[in-house]
């Protein structure tokens, strides 16, 4: 199958997720409602934040063939990212909610029909079920997928822990377990929450990536002939799949316009395979007087 055969199946396979999820947060919404759930309300928002997660997949799937402007030079590669930082933001304000409501809940239990927790949760296990099925062989070959998968699968965990919860409550008459599921979401939501919070800001601020070393980069590049000192470099991540580099190189010697493009070969070469930088911007610099730091605040 070809690349872009490849691409449309898994934007019709998110399509097909996002109905489905759709449906699911319905129908766990007025279950929750009708039964009195806080853990069935809790799952139905988890379920709310992935349908959320699987629009900005697809719309990101979408938009990504799209070319840049001359003024959206980098098209919509952050809109994913900007997103990101929105729905993680709301998402942890919301846990929290839910963690004060449960404690309210724990100390004054209700009693709650657990045949519709039962029932409404057995639903969205089937419709998590399916829909991580439908993802299970592109989340391999692209992270977009990959995420959306991630958020399915845990989707379907959580509710088979409100089903477990439901047949609890049913058989044993434990309602307690209510507020102690929905505290339990609402906690892992705060986990998952805050991680994509900090990634997505520190993408929103320019930050250098973790994986990435500065004074290793320096070291490794200063080793190449004819290269006197790399300075002056910034290292930001676009999005999840672009990470670029732009610096400053003094040469120890007046280069030809020719002889530089072989060596701007060779340090991308380096650049891409031994860190993972796949954009390079290197401005060629003879006995020119400037700041010669690694770091320089512009």
């Amino acid at each position: 199958m070809s690349h872009n055969h490849s691409h449309q199946r898994s934007q019709i396979n998110l399509l097909i997720s996002i109905f489905l999820n759709i449906g699911i947060t319905a129908s766990q919404i007025i279950g929750g409602i009708i039964s009195g759930s806080l853990a069935l309300l809790s799952d139905a928002l988890h379920n709310f934040t992935d349908v959320v997660s699987l629009i900005v997949s697809y719309v990101a799937s979408k938009y990504s063939k799209r070319s840049a402007t001359s003024n959206k030079t980098f098209g919509y590669k952050r809109a994913e990212i900007i997103a990101a930082f929105v729905n993680s933001a709301s998402l942890i304000i919301i846990a929290i909610i839910l963690i004060k409501e449960s404690i309210v809940r724990f100390l004054h239990p209700q009693t709650i029909d657990s045949t519709f927790v039962i029932w409404f949760s057995a639903v969205a296990i089937i419709g998590n079920g399916f829909s991580v099925l439908l993802l299970l062989k592109d989340r391999k070959s692209n992270m977009n997928i990959a995420s959306a998968y991630l958020h399915l699968f845990t989707d379907m965990l959580a509710s088979v822990a409100v089903l477990v919860g439901g047949l609890l409550m049913k058989y044993y008459e434990v309602y307690w377990i209510d507020s102690f599921l929905t505290a339990a979401i609402a906690v892992y939501l705060i986990l998952v929450g805050s991680q994509l919070l900090k990634n997505s800001f520190k993408v929103l601020m320019l930050f250098t990536p973790s994986t990435i070393e500065i004074d290793d980069i320096v070291v490794r590049i200063n080793k190449l002939s004819t290269v006197k000192n790399m300075h002056h470099i910034h290292i930001w991540q676009l999005n999840e799949d672009e990470v670029h580099l732009e610096a400053e190189i003094d040469f120890d010697k007046d280069i030809t316009l020719s002889e530089f493009d072989k060596i701007l070969v060779q340090i991308e070469d380096i650049l891409f395979s031994e860190f993972g930088i796949n954009h390079i911007n290197i401005q060629p610099e003879f006995n020119k007087t400037d700041n010669k730091n690694i770091i320089v605040q512009d």
